[in-house]
């Protein structure tokens, strides 16, 4: 059998973690938040209210990838992680046949997430959302999910579209 990971991406405070979860729940798998694979330097500049660039997101993507395609020897998976540019998609991507990856992509209002994210304790500060939103390139995702409906109706979507799909 062949495995699989899903992506779960999407700006912060979008609801990657919670949309990651559910999911490795109803395909009994494994959930890993991309935010782990961060380097204390990433974690450190952030938490100043500094967003990461480019140079910054290399290493933790690479990081992402080394994983995913390690555990994918033996398990699908599924990973939260912002995933904003498609470059960066791209490095997630590689060495991970179009077959064995699924991106479910978490649209959101720049508003509704400033609301979560107040509401939050997380490094990533709500002052650092408006350069996730300058960053994000809309990808073009096997799944895009309303993120301002009830989570009740998203799951009902999620359990749908799972049905689809082997694992």
């Amino acid at each position: 059998m062949k495995h699989k990971v899903i992506y779960v991406m999407g700006v912060s405070g979008s609801g990657k973690t919670t949309i990651g979860e559910m999911v490795a729940e109803d395909l009994s798998i494994a959930f890993y938040d991309g935010d782990s694979f961060h380097s204390k330097e990433n974690i450190a500049k952030m938490s100043a209210g500094h967003p990461l660039n480019d140079d910054d997101r290399a290493g933790w993507l690479s990081n992402i990838n080394e994983f995913v395609v390690d555990q994918l020897q033996n398990h699908s998976v599924v990973v939260a992680c912002s995933a904003l540019k498609e470059s960066y998609r791209h490095v997630l991507n590689h060495n991970i046949s179009e077959e064995d990856r699924i991106w479910i992509y978490l649209d959101c209002d720049f508003h509704l997430i400033r609301q979560r994210m107040e509401a939050r304790s997380h490094f990533m500060p709500p002052s650092l959302l408006q350069s996730q939103f300058d960053t994000l390139e809309i990808p073009s995702a096997d799944l895009r999910i309303d993120m301002s409906q009830s989570l009740d109706t998203i799951h009902k979507t999620l359990r749908s579209f799972l049905q689809s799909i082997s694992l």
